[in-house]
């Protein structure tokens, strides 16, 4: 029956004229909300525009999944710590072209739609720069129409909330989801098991083959929850995917019978104490452990989550690096190298060759900083504790590693010691940044001077080495947000005079430049 529905597709289509659009908002009021003129809030009349459109844009996302799916498309998956998304109705309704019938329909029914877009609390899962570019990186893909998906973390709490007092600072938390999110789709059947600390063991298989067994792990639920990422006018529409922790074991009854509420629920609040808030306080080392645990979780729950849609249209693995990409934001995903060598040695039987071709083909990385304190290095006491099977496959890469360094300069040991994916100290620490350039084959800065810095200065050992990996992409943000969304008049007068292609291509923009001496329009433009 489900399958006829989706093939009858127009069974289940939306008008996207003002008509249409105020009968779902009558309809999602009443029947959604349970409300009527007297009773809804300026909050409801968010929630049943919000729904409303996001009908629309679930249409789209659902018929672009199936052409994914149904061409077996190669994919680009996009990890960040960080996703600074924004707001999503007012965004979402650009994207579809329908900003004039919304309005329309708000007057009509009464409504203010600057009053009801302030009350969708901004997600605030970023800090700056890193989650901004996320952002506008899944807007892109997904109106020039790249098969692409975004993994992160679904964190309780954001960047936190600002308010000056008495002219200091005070930081107040972020509860973004305190009123719920109409945006987001959880996907329990997707659930993922992640591990952490145990041991190791080795033996022979019955081929004499070495093989290794990480167990006795504690282990916490990834709950993924999916976001509708929808190109520019284009009935695209691509995912983000944040996973929220979840305890495997929620409520401890012995405890509580006995009296001891609070150890009741001890092994719940630490696990999902992970996804708890963006970047906790690592100036102590219970910081720093939640931090790492972070870093991993997210890790692990992707790439498992990749592997799985890989193999629900493919059934040979060794196809994976014909149609995966795994774009590193940063450092903090690195460690995805070590988890995909892992899933591939211990789990799918691979020797070591074939899995590092496969990994060293998959995984690109964009580096966002040239100040050596600002690269991230993880001590080793802290991994081998955490994820001892990953700091063995990080030291067995970074040994290979430097055998095929030493032949290509014999006899420089400085060279070896400056490129090692281990710093030597007390402790000693894995070079993050080290191992995203070794597993990679694509590192990229955001702007030429940015790469060109990387290439002469910071990363000057590893350009000579391996000078074809490294290339230059331009940081920048997109102009459907920052110009067209945020500055209406200017726009406007940009279209008119020389039509509104910049909206997809910004090259365009340089048609304006005949336009430079004309006084009437640089008054109007000033």
């Amino acid at each position: 029956m489900m399958k006829k529905i989706y093939e009858n597709w127009n069974i289940l289509h939306k008008e996207m004229t003002s008509e249409g659009i105020e009968l779902s908002i009558r309809e999602k009021l009443i029947y959604a909300l349970s409300k009527d003129q007297y009773t809804a809030t300026l909050n409801d009349d968010y929630l049943a525009l919000a729904v409303a459109i996001r009908d629309r844009i679930v249409e789209r996302w659902i018929l672009t999944q199936q052409h994914y799916h149904k061409k077996n498309l190669k994919r680009v998956y996009y990890l960040s710590m960080e996703f600074l998304i924004g707001r999503f109705l007012g965004n979402l309704i650009f994207g579809l072209g329908l900003e004039k019938n919304v309005e329309k329909v708000l007057d009509k029914l009464g409504m203010d739609f600057e009053e009801i877009r302030e009350q969708e609390l901004d997600a605030g899962l970023g800090n700056g720069g890193l989650g901004r570019l996320a952002a506008c990186f899944l807007d892109s893909m997904a109106t020039i129409g790249i098969p692409a998906h975004g993994y992160g973390i679904r964190y309780d709490y954001g960047i936190f909330q600002q308010k000056i007092k008495d002219g200091y600072q005070v930081e107040l938390p972020d509860e973004w989801l305190s009123m719920g999110s109409p945006w987001e789709f959880a996907r329990p059947e997707y659930m993922v098991k992640v591990r952490y600390y145990g041991r190791t063991v080795m033996y022979k298989d019955s081929s004499g083959i070495l093989q290794v067994k990480w167990i006795d792990t504690q282990d916490v639920l990834a709950l993924p929850y999916d976001y509708p990422i929808p190109g520019y006018k284009n009935d695209i529409v691509n995912t983000l995917r944040l996973w929220s922790a979840r305890s495997t074991e929620n409520f401890d009854m012995d405890y509580f019978n006995a009296g001891d509420y609070e150890n009741a629920v001890h092994k719940k609040i630490m696990s999902e104490n992970i996804s708890k808030v963006l970047y906790p306080n690592d100036d102590i080392s219970q910081g720093k452990e939640l931090r790492l645990k972070q870093e991993y979780f997210f890790i692990a729950a992707s790439i498992s989550d990749i592997i799985r849609r890989f193999q629900s249209e493919n059934p040979d693995l060794k196809r994976l690096s014909d149609k995966v990409v795994i774009q590193l934001n940063d450092t903090h995903p690195s460690l995805a190298i070590a988890e995909l060598m892992r899933l591939l040695l211990d789990v799918n039987g691979y020797d070591w060759d074939c899995a590092w071709d496969a990994v060293k083909n998959i995984f690109a990385y964009t580096n966002h900083t040239i100040m050596s304190e600002a690269l991230e290095r993880w001590s080793v006491p802290l991994i081998e504790k955490l994820l001892p099977r990953h700091l063995q496959i990080i030291y067995e890469i970074n040994a290979r590693f430097l055998d095929d360094v030493a032949r290509m300069f014999p006899g420089d040991t400085d060279r070896l010691t400056r490129m090692s994916i281990i710093e030597e100290g007390f402790p000693k620490r894995v070079r993050m940044a080290h191992l995203a350039i070794v597993g990679s084959f694509s590192v990229n800065g955001v702007s030429k001077l940015h790469t060109d810095i990387l290439k002469n200065r910071i990363f000057k050992d590893f350009y000579e080495y391996c000078p074809e990996k490294f290339n230059s992409k331009t940081n920048g943000v997109t102009q459907r947000r920052w110009l067209l969304k945020s500055n209406v008049k200017l726009s406007g007068l940009i279209s008119s005079s020389i039509g509104d292609g910049w909206v997809t291509n910004l090259d365009a923009l340089e048609k304006l430049l005949p336009y430079k001496d004309e006084p009437a329009f640089r008054e109007d433009w000033r």
